[in-house]
């Protein structure tokens, strides 16, 4: 007889079940601070920057810069997300952004070395996040997982809203380096919640004589290929080819990829779109009303419907990522098209249906180096359709693009069917 307090497939997790775990606690709480840290952390360098040397274009980089050698560590190091202990990388990535913020914050460096060190110190970014992802298995279980992962998204946009309001009230209270000081002290708190509150865990990986023998067992064949061999950029590099090569994990990994990230086009052309709308348009209010549909979606999948009814929902929260966007080619007006940008994104949700196939796909010994992947190719994929809709917006109207990014979206969607729509469950 089951019990009727666990999630099954059938019932959905609750928050009560997932917030009654101690460690999700500190994975959240610790979480929310680090994003409103790094969002106050870049709108600060970047007016910082802007005060400093008058230009637009620095002060830009400085609000972007971790972007791209985000992604390079992902590609290069991710292995270390295996390799070294979650707790002891997570609290070793906030104490390294706190050194680097008090640098910062000391106004003694001029602003390309400033960018060079922020450039540097992101590197090691998704090896952390990495981690942290992880962590969420090992700490909920079965549907509650899903539901954590739905809740960590919803922290990422909500924080981030936050962030930047807590930031532009800091600035006009203490200013950049005023502001730099207080995200100090957000990287320290980060560091030791997640210190105190996290039970210390082994790697998975463990580069030791006796890890190497215990692999020699029966086992081998299985897990051989997974196991650590060489150092931290071979093995990422390695590692993420076998990942790649796997047909199953390949096709969830575009299938998280892809629909999603090309619909980030339209969002990149949203400032040029409220500018053709007239005086009194904002793309403020596009942007928003994005991050609250997705914040919505996410709430609402992920809490209301069943986790087998999720994953049947998969491919048309999918397909809903595109289709609204079509109406773009009728140039609707401001309230309208912030309606269209909100049921747009609340299929974002669809990616909640992928968590636990994702999860069952990929080698539990390399869970840390799979989930920074999927992070690493969102992002890639996210800047070069912005790029690709920026570049677009200088031939055709902004409108056009956006219809342009949403029919992709639903190509990707429709061509990735396939692993999109759950598999038939044995009986």
């Amino acid at each position: 007889m089951s019990d009727t307090s666990t999630p099954t497939l059938d019932r959905p997790a609750t928050f009560g079940d997932v917030f009654a775990v101690a460690e999700f606690r500190v994975i959240f709480g610790s979480f929310g601070i680090f994003m409103i840290g790094e969002t106050v952390k870049m709108l600060a360098l970047s007016v910082l920057v802007y005060e400093r040397t008058g230009s637009g274009l620095l002060a830009a980089l400085a609000y972007v810069t971790g972007f791209l050698p985000h992604a390079l560590g992902g590609v290069f190091l991710l292995a270390w997300a295996d390799r070294m202990p979650a707790r002891a990388l997570i609290v070793g990535y906030d104490l390294l952004r706190l050194v680097m913020v008090a640098v910062l914050a000391t106004g003694m460096l001029s602003p390309p070395v400033m960018l060079t060190l922020v450039a540097v110190v992101a590197l090691f970014g998704p090896v952390s996040s990495a981690a942290r992802t992880a962590l969420l298995p090992e700490v909920l279980h079965g549907d509650a997982y899903v539901l954590g992962r739905s809740l960590l998204s919803v922290a990422a946009g909500g924080t981030q809203v936050a962030g930047f309001a807590v930031g532009g009230l800091l600035l006009g209270l203490v200013g950049p380096y005023g502001a730099l000081w207080l995200t100090a002290l957000t990287c320290g708190l980060s560091a030791l919640l997640v210190r105190l509150g996290l039970a210390a865990r082994p790697a998975r990986i463990r580069r030791t004589p006796e890890a190497d023998r215990a692999a020699e067992g029966a086992d081998r064949a299985a897990e051989g290929k997974w196991r650590s061999r060489g150092g931290a950029v071979r093995e990422t590099l390695r590692v993420n080819r076998e990942l790649l090569a796997d047909r199953r994990i390949r096709g969830l990994l575009l299938a998280q990829w892809l629909p999603g990230s090309l619909l980030v086009g339209a969002e990149g052309v949203a400032v040029p779109y409220a500018a053709d709308l007239g005086p009194g348009a904002s793309a403020g209010v596009l942007l928003m009303a994005g991050a609250g549909g997705m914040l919505v979606g996410d709430l609402l999948v992920g809490r209301f419907v069943s986790p087998a009814g999720r994953e049947r929902l998969t491919p048309w929260l999918s397909l809903l990522l595109g289709v609204p966007m079509l109406v773009f080619v009728a140039r609707p007006g401001l309230v309208p098209a912030a309606a269209l940008f909100a049921v747009a994104t609340a299929g974002f949700a669809y990616q909640l249906g992928l968590a636990r196939r994702f999860l069952e796909a990929v080698p539990e010994l390399r869970r840390g180096q799979a989930f920074g992947l999927v992070s690493t190719g969102m992002m890639a994929m996210q800047g070069l359709a912005a790029a690709g809709a920026g570049g677009l917006s200088e031939l055709l109207a902004p409108g056009i693009v956006m219809a342009v990014a949403g029919a992709a979206s639903i190509a990707a969607t429709l061509t990735l069917w396939p692993v999109l729509k759950p598999a038939a469950r044995q009986c």
